[in-house]
């Protein structure tokens, strides 16, 4: 949800008319998906990367705004809370040395980050949670200037009109209520885009949902949230659970979160778009002048901007994204699921595993959505949040198996199969793809590093706040050297 708005109160007016917006909006995406074609001749990808930032002491530092002013960047923005930024890397092709060009223009970008971050007397982590943040950062304060978030906040707590509650239970539990939307602040991802055509959406988004389980169990990068230990990914649930709109009365009903697996398997793109409008009412109802009917109809391209930011309100996980540019229509599967860090060369490793192995199942005559029921599927995405790397759960064929197994034994060479159909380099296939089967034989990703480091500075006798200080400030000098993560010591 990028778009600049201003803070301001709505009316019963304001969302009945923005209702019937959106609801214009998808009736036209409708018909340009009949009638129009979309860009899909080059299939780019693209790269979105959130930040936390430091201080001298590893806390978190409020201080995006003012690192700003010293490195302007197109490609750097703020993010919902003032220790967070985000990077939002130019799109591109991933063959030939695509993936290279990614993992180069990264580690200059985060360098030049980092000597301007030094100017505010802070630094950039890489970590999907910042194990030094604590409930008392969790205030609407710390929120990004930006009126966006305050205009977010101030809608997401209207709609749940109590405290948000945050309950995690792991190895051990977080139990608090919040009175903002800033815990969402806490969880920073990696996220990546797939350009594909309309025909081929269903087949992308469908294999996207059958992996992550995959994902997460072997890029796991959270495991402690507010002092606590808690998952392997804690980002799920906290994610969850930071923007859940719904009271206790109307989870048992079984209304759906805002944070959402999905329910089916999808047979159109159109089925995503239409179930978020049904299922969810407007966050934020801010209405512009297009009528996208008559663009349409006068050879136009409508912007659709009121369904993409009732979209953008609507985080799923594997979320389905209408743009455009250079005057052409074109859609993309954004995969939502992963943290950011440890190292850039871990991150795209990540990437080569995703894109490789999603085109490879999506491009299979039978697909595996086709023998998955969906409920196992997201019974699977849980299992690997909750225990990453050691997760099991269920894959055609096999009611339970680990899933570092099926990932050595059938999906790395489906990974490197796709990565081939892309027409990525071997030599950068191979060092990416290794990494992945590295971190499987060895069974350690950054959150078992993280919780391994964290026990033996606990046992050294340094308290709990000590022993996460100390396990960052180390997680951040190794950070910097790009040296996967399976090859940290822990000593």
């Amino acid at each position: 949800m990028g778009r600049d708005v201003q803070q301001r109160e709505f009316t019963h007016e304001d969302r009945q008319r923005y209702r019937q917006k959106v609801r214009r909006c998808l009736d036209v995406f409708a018909l340009m998906l009949d009638e129009l074609r979309f860009d899909s001749d080059h299939p780019l990808t693209g790269l979105e990367i959130e930040l936390n930032i430091v201080d001298g002491a590893a806390a978190p530092a409020m201080k995006n705004a003012e690192i700003l002013t010293y490195m302007a960047s197109p490609l750097l923005q703020t993010e919902l809370g003032q220790f967070n930024l985000e990077i939002n890397v130019p799109p591109r092709l991933i063959g030939a040395d695509g993936l290279s060009a990614y993992e180069n223009g990264l580690k200059t970008t985060l360098a030049q980050l980092g000597d301007r971050a030094a100017k505010a007397d802070a630094g950039i982590a890489l970590i999907g949670i910042l194990p030094t943040l604590g409930p008392e950062h969790m205030i609407e304060d710390n929120l990004s200037a930006n009126p966006r978030y305050r205009l977010l906040n101030s809608q997401i707590m209207a709609e749940r009109g109590e405290y948000m509650e945050i309950d995690i239970r792991g190895a051990e539990r977080f139990s608090a209520d919040m009175d903002s939307i800033a815990p969402e602040a806490a969880c920073t991802s990696i996220q990546f885009h797939l350009q594909v055509s309309p025909e081929q959406f269903p087949a992308y988004w469908n294999a996207s949902q059958a992996i992550v389980a995959a994902q997460i169990a072997v890029g796991a990068n959270s495991p402690f949230a507010f002092g606590k230990r808690l998952w392997s990914e804690t980002r799920i649930a906290l994610f969850t659970q930071a923007t859940d709109v719904r009271p206790e009365e109307l989870k048992v009903q079984g209304v759906r979160p805002r944070v959402w697996f999905g329910e089916r398997w999808i047979t159109s793109i159109f089925d995503l778009f239409e179930e978020n409008v049904r299922y969810f009412p407007p966050l934020l109802p801010l209405l512009d002048d297009e009528d996208p009917l008559e663009v349409l109809r006068g050879g136009g391209v409508p912007t659709l901007g009121e369904l993409r930011l009732h979209n953008g309100t609507v985080y799923r996980w594997n979320r389905p994204v209408y743009d455009v540019m250079g005057g052409r229509p074109h859609l993309r599967v954004e995969n939502r699921v992963l943290p950011a860090g440890p190292t850039v060369v871990d991150m795209m490793a990540n990437a080569a595993f995703y894109y490789g192995l999603v085109r490879a199942l999506a491009e299979e005559d039978r697909p595996v959505w086709t023998k998955l029921p969906f409920t196992a599927a997201e019974a699977n995405f849980y299992s690997a949040a909750r225990r990453g790397i050691d997760a099991v759960g269920q894959w055609p064929g096999e009611s339970e198996l680990k899933f570092t197994d099926l990932i050595l034994d059938r999906l790395l060479p489906l990974a490197y199969e796709g990565l081939d159909r892309f027409g990525v380099e071997p030599e950068i296939r191979d060092r990416l793809l290794g990494i992945i089967e590295r971190r499987c034989a060895l069974r350690r990703t950054g959150a078992t590093w993280q919780t391994v480091m964290v026990a033996k500075l606990e046992k050294s006798g340094l308290t709990r706040p000590d022993a996460l200080r100390e396990m960052l400030v180390r997680y951040r000098r190794h950070s910097v050297t790009n040296a996967p993560v399976h090859t940290w010591p822990l000593d």
